[in-house]
């Protein structure tokens, strides 16, 4: 305590640089942690969306992934109802959801486009939450025998067939046995994913309505959603555990976008980290070879008396510490209070490369990213220091009595 004491003594010796000291740091880590709470909440969004589409875990045959089919639904599962109920008795799972992929042309009558269809649950919509934008109309419905059939079109595909909700619209596709099959279908609803490439394609028709055109009762998969703090790694276990003959797939490997993503902000934050860590470090080490250059008498003073050098590298260092230690904690605060803003701003990001939309500027405020950033910032102050104050204290004696 008497050293901690001596040091803050020494810090407020030269106020003005010590302050000056003090703001670098404390923008250096108000900059690395903000930045890092972006990083962290795009990285969080990324992976809810992608849990949000596929699932947690993806059920499939081992082959639905690595081989291309020659038939709709040559890998697909046929005993899915089954291994519905025996996962749903798993703990940990709120829903399973399977899901008919496939593909084939849609006509309007004067004109036709090739589509990519997913046959689900109506429940799908209200399970995965809003990872769909209704631009038109309603989301598919549970059906009657005597309802009519229904789809969902992307925007871009409503916009390219000019329909509206309805219309009627034709669907082409292959069955199983190879054989070409049609269906008409009223237009329920027009939605968006945000991505202009995916909405040009899209269709959605309940799993009655695609087993049906594609003469099918197999699906092609079925998606697993667990809880929100459920562990899906013990769930992937106990799946594979349950169903050792399919494949179970967790979300992260099928989130191409997720992992690219995440490699280039990880590059681009530790650029800048590094950046940061060396304004902080040039900074402090300019700082205290003043503050050392100014004190080269106390210093053959105290050496005289027979303090040791390492005592007073100490002092120094503490110095630094001190000063670090300020200036991470009002970089925290004024992190933290960015973060606490923009959650009541609503400041609107620009749409990404291959989005329509924009999105909401938010920033994660983890206090275990601010503890790093600070102990890492201490660490380089007190580098700093200790090389700075090194080169003052190896002086004779004489020499830095004499020093002017």
């Amino acid at each position: 305590m008497r050293r901690l004491k001596h040091a803050l003594l020494n810090v407020q010796r030269n106020r003005r640089r010590s302050i000056m000291s003090v703001l670098i740091i404390a923008i250096a880590v108000m900059a690395l942690v903000t930045s890092g709470g972006f990083g962290l909440f795009t990285y969080q969004s990324l992976a809810e969306a992608a849990a949000r589409d596929t699932g947690h875990l993806t059920l499939s045959s081992p082959e639905y992934f690595n081989q291309q089919e020659d038939t709709p639904l040559q890998y697909g599962l046929a005993n899915w109802q089954q291994q519905r109920q025996d996962l749903m008795a798993l703990n940990g799972i709120k829903a399973v959801q399977p899901r008919i992929e496939f593909s084939g042309l849609i006509s309007n009558g004067d004109k036709s486009a090739i589509f990519v269809g997913q046959g689900v649950l109506p429940s799908e919509f209200t399970q995965k939450g809003p990872f769909l934008d209704l631009k038109a109309g309603q989301l598919l419905t549970q059906q009657s025998d005597q309802d009519l059939p229904q789809i969902l079109l992307g925007d871009e595909l409503a916009r390219n067939m000019k329909v509206q909700p309805g219309d009627w619209l034709t669907l082409l596709s292959t069955t199983t046995e190879g054989a070409l099959n049609a269906f008409d279908f009223t237009v329920q609803g027009i939605v968006s994913t945000g991505v202009p490439e995916m909405d040009k394609r899209l269709v959605y028709i309940s799993l009655s309505d695609s087993q049906a055109l594609l003469a099918t009762d197999k699906v092609s998969l079925m998606s697993i959603f667990a809880f929100a703090n459920q562990d899906v790694s013990q769930l992937k276990q106990q799946v594979e555990q349950q169903q050792p003959s399919l494949l179970v797939t967790p979300w992260w490997e099928q989130a191409f976008f997720y992992e690219a993503v995440k490699g280039l902000y990880n590059r681009i934050f530790g650029v800048m980290g590094f950046i940061m860590a060396l304004v902080v470090f040039v900074s402090l080490f300019n700082t205290l070879s003043m503050s050392v250059t100014e004190r080269t008498r106390e210093i053959g003073t105290l050496s005289a008396l027979g303090t040791a050098n390492s005592e007073q590298l100490i002092g120094f260092v503490l110095e630094a510490v001190v000063l670090a230690l300020i200036g991470s904690l009002i970089g925290v605060l004024l992190s933290g209070s960015v973060s606490l803003t923009l959650l009541f701003a609503d400041i609107q990001m620009p749409p990404p490369p291959g989005r329509s939309v924009g999105y909401p500027l938010h920033i994660t405020f983890s206090f275990m990213l601010a503890a790093i950033v600070s102990l890492g910032v201490v660490c380089i102050c007190a580098l700093a220091s200790a090389i700075a104050a090194n080169k003052g204290l190896k002086k004779p004696i004489t020499e830095a009595l004499i020093y002017v």
